[in-house]
């Protein structure tokens, strides 16, 4: 089994991965380190291929339609975007307009709400899909009754960096080593930094930033752990990686550590020590016994 290949604190349960600090609290309570930042992205990324639509979520939203980005200005109305960002977070689990209402517009009556809601739809389908010929059918938001989703050929980063999530985890219990590696490096890649971050304060989209949140830096570290003895400067890579987005990923720190081991570089051990050390201090936290004696044991070889 692949699990024996993998360090003990990874190897079980193989996904996802938590860390102390996502054990000790609620995520929503916690305030790791984190890169928010949106990234600037020239194309759709490789993996929508020729989608008619693709829609990137993670580390800030941006939407392309047949290759093209959208710019800002074709959004209108904030109301108009943070439905469609609502419809992609739901994807295709449709949703009832009075919900969609209610939560989007809470406080207004249902005749407002009712209004707001069909300006800011028409304002979506105008902006996905400007050449539709007055009273045909949507092709990207899809109605069934009063409840609305997006059609499941809209191809969508978060969706993608799942499905590479569920084939490693099949890859695993196959013991196919190289897919697993492959798969999470795929999804490492996929995660730009956290999910939707302009709707931080959003609470429908909580859920949905941290479980990708803990997804990705999972895969990040389970690759690693793979990788750490024949590919150790990639493994080394994909910790760094993971600690770029979640300085309190502990894992992370470990995985960094036993890189320099292999890599003979006492003195990156010790400063990933002391910086792991000042991150968790933060959050008034000391680090495990286990990242101890991994540290002591990178720094003791000779």
């Amino acid at each position: 089994m692949l699990a024996g290949l993998l360090h003990p604190s990874l190897a079980a349960p193989a996904w996802p991965f938590y860390n102390r600090s996502d054990m000790l609290e609620p995520p929503s309570e916690r305030a790791p380190k984190r890169a928010t930042v949106a990234i600037a992205r020239l194309g759709p990324p490789a993996e929508a291929g020729d989608a008619a639509l693709a829609v990137a979520t993670l580390g800030g939203f941006q939407v392309w339609r047949d290759g093209h980005a959208l710019p800002p200005s074709t959004w209108r109305r904030d109301k108009a975007l943070q439905l469609l960002q609502y419809l992609v977070t739901m994807r295709a689990r449709r949703q009832e307009r009075e919900q969609i209402v209610d939560t989007l517009w809470p406080g207004l009556t249902p005749e407002a709400g009712e209004r707001d809601f069909k300006v800011a739809l028409n304002a979506v389908m105008r902006a996905i899909e400007p050449e539709r010929a007055p009273r045909a059918e949507p092709r990207f938001v899809q109605r069934l009754g009063q409840a609305y989703g997006l059609a499941p050929e809209v191809w969508i980063d978060a969706v993608a960096l799942d499905a590479h999530g569920t084939a490693a985890n099949r890859a695993m219990g196959a013991g196919n080593r190289d897919a697993v590696i492959a798969h999470d490096q795929a999804a490492a890649e996929l995660y730009g930094g956290e999910y939707l971050p302009e709707r931080r304060y959003d609470d429908w989209s909580t859920l949905e930033r941290e479980r990708l949140h803990v997804l990705a830096l999972g895969a990040m570290t389970r690759a690693a752990s793979l990788l750490l003895e024949d590919e150790t400067l990639e493994s080394l890579r994909l910790a760094q990686r993971a600690l770029s987005f979640d300085a309190t990923w502990e894992s992370a720190w470990r995985l960094r550590m036993r890189a320099h081991r292999v890599l003979g570089d006492r003195a990156q051990a010790e400063m990933a020590w002391r910086q792991c050390v000042a991150a968790l201090a933060e959050l008034g936290l000391e680090p495990l016994t286990e990242t101890r004696t991994v540290y002591e044991a990178a720094i003791g070889d000779s």
